[in-house]
């Protein structure tokens, strides 16, 4: 089945560097209520990995690189529109699966040099370079080829006759600042480079410090500084929004309710297309019957999940696909939690109840172990209750918390909970690895089970060939009523991600859809050069 993202551990080499930077600057002079022109937000860490093939800035959102396109919406309620950032307009087709884009003249890099087509063309065949590894190589889809025309256009070629948008959003880089290395190497990642309205001014192992550019080329920001200082501690990072020490913090949805009342406190919650879901594994005689995995998506009771788990924040999931697709979504492909007709499914498979209360078939219990990542406390809710949803039906699961090290090694044997969504502005790239059969050179957090129904691979294969529209969404609603018929794994949830923020009277554009990948990059603080102070 399922996962396109574990979310991903930190790359050593990278926080290897971030620690050699050499000590620099005092410690944060405090929250934007009393410190005028800068922000301060408390993030979970990993300081030193600000390189687009890493996954910084891969969605044109940074406060140091853009991509030719950028999102945009008024809110979070739909899916934004993709829109010109360093390309002066729209891709336009030239030929068939082939697209121009012409690029903005006069932009420059924050360290001064010209930003043109050769830095397009080096960005994206670094993606696909398997020198480099990049973390983001399955993100450009369809595209075959960015090759220059000229200084001032790039020609993007496609396999397929999608439209180009959702993949032009990485963050671009300096052509000189590509190395032929495992991106985990490379200087970029605590010396980012970008065309974005900000410049890493200071790197310690506890602090990042951006300033903003006098040379931005969209013009001058009001917003002037931003610090980014470490606290992986849920709680810690409440605590200091509480008292004012930062002005805003990524928290869990139970964690950030608890602040509303706080005051000059805003809890904002955000829309996104990040699930939470259970990945089941092969070489388990249960799981891989898919009257099994058919029986637990009806035994679970995902609005459950969401107003208790979720404290409210999110929505019941069946699919990776939500009504934020528009026409592609399939409404009647929702699982309807019915335990009785999970037990039903149990008993004619042939899973029937044991002394223990276990059903048993064959002499192989209806078990398996439950691994989630011992930090995550929603994870680890979202596993706990799906255990406890199995055991009213026979089914024992046993949850454990583990370092994704050991995860990586379990995936043929337990169920993992995992999260996706990481490049929601694409219907197919939302759907593709997900459901797909595991294809050479994918992610093993791509359907570990290898799960599949009979006819998807060839129908996802198919709405990826196709270009968008009536015929390709209805492709993609029969892509959601078959897999309600051959689950592979348990979709449990879209989370809304939950923000701390002081604004201190600050106005800002507000957010929009999110991906999986949240912290303070996204929530309030998503688009930096919006920000205006108190009139």
């Amino acid at each position: 089945m399922l996962p396109t993202s574990k979310s991903r551990p930190v790359h050593r080499r990278a926080a290897a560097l971030a620690l050699a930077v050499p000590l620099a600057l005092a410690a944060c002079a405090g929250s934007a209520e009393n410190a005028g022109d800068q922000l301060v937000l408390a993030d979970v860490g990993d300081f030193g990995q600000y390189n687009p093939m890493l996954g910084y800035g891969a969605l044109g959102v940074s406060p140091v690189y853009e991509g030719l396109l950028q999102p945009s919406a008024p809110d979070d309620t739909t899916l934004p529109g993709l829109v010109p950032a360093l390309a002066a307009e729209r891709p336009v087709r030239t030929a068939p699966r082939r697209w121009r884009v012409t690029l903005r003249e006069g932009i420059r890099f924050s360290d001064g040099t010209a930003f043109d087509a050769a830095d397009v063309v080096a960005t994206y065949r670094a993606m696909v370079d398997p020198a480099v590894a990049a973390d983001i190589s399955t993100q450009i889809g369809p595209i075959t080829d960015v090759a220059a025309d000229g200084p001032s256009a790039v020609i993007v070629t496609l396999s397929t006759d999608a439209d180009p948008s959702p993949y032009l959003l990485v963050g671009i880089v300096p052509s000189e600042k590509v190395e032929a290395a495992p991106a985990g190497d490379w200087a970029l990642n605590a010396a980012p480079v970008g065309t974005g309205p900000y410049r890493l001014d200071s790197l310690r192992p506890d602090q990042a410090v951006f300033v903003a550019r006098d040379d931005y080329w969209r013009g001058p920001l009001a917003l002037r500084r931003l610090v980014y200082t470490a606290a992986p501690d849920d709680n810690n990072r409440a605590q200091r929004v509480s008292a004012g020490e930062v002005d805003g913090a990524t928290l869990p949805p139970r964690l950030a309710e608890s602040l509303r009342a706080t005051p000059g406190v805003d809890v904002v919650a955000v829309h996104t297309a990040d699930w939470r879901g259970v990945s089941l594994p092969k070489n388990n005689p249960f799981t891989a019957d898919v009257a099994a995995r058919r029986a637990m998506n009806v035994a679970v009771d995902r609005d459950a999940l969401v107003s208790g788990v979720l404290a409210g924040f999110g929505s019941p999931a069946s699919t990776p696909i939500s009504d934020a697709y528009g026409a592609a979504f399939e409404p009647t492909a929702q699982f309807r939690f019915d335990p009785r007709q999970a037990a039903q499914i149990l008993d004619q498979a042939g899973w029937r109840p044991g002394g223990d209360g276990i059903r048993v078939k064959d002499g192989r219990q209806a078990r398996f172990a439950l691994l989630y990542p011992a930090e995550d406390t929603v994870r680890r809710d979202l596993a706990v209750a799906f255990a406890a949803a199995m055991k009213r039906v026979g089914i024992h699961v046993d949850p454990r918390g583990a370092s994704w090290d050991h995860i990586d090694t379990r995936l043929d044997e337990d169920a993992v909970l995992l999260g996706g969504g990481e490049t929601p502005y694409s219907i197919d790239s939302q759907v593709y690895d997900t459901l797909h059969t595991q294809v050479p050179g994918g992610s093993p957090y791509s359907n570990p089970g290898d799960f599949t129904a009979p006819g998807m691979d060839a129908l996802l294969d198919a709405a990826r060939q196709s270009a968008p529209g009536a015929e390709n969404d209805a492709r993609y609603r029969q892509i959601q009523t078959l897999y309600a018929r051959y689950p592979s794994g348990v979709f449990l949830t879209f989370l809304q991600h939950t923000y701390a923020s002081r604004t201190a009277g600050w106005t800002h554009d507000a957010p929009i859809l999110e991906p999986h990948s949240h912290g303070v990059l996204w929530g309030p603080w998503w688009n930096l050069p919006s920000w205006r102070p108190p009139s």
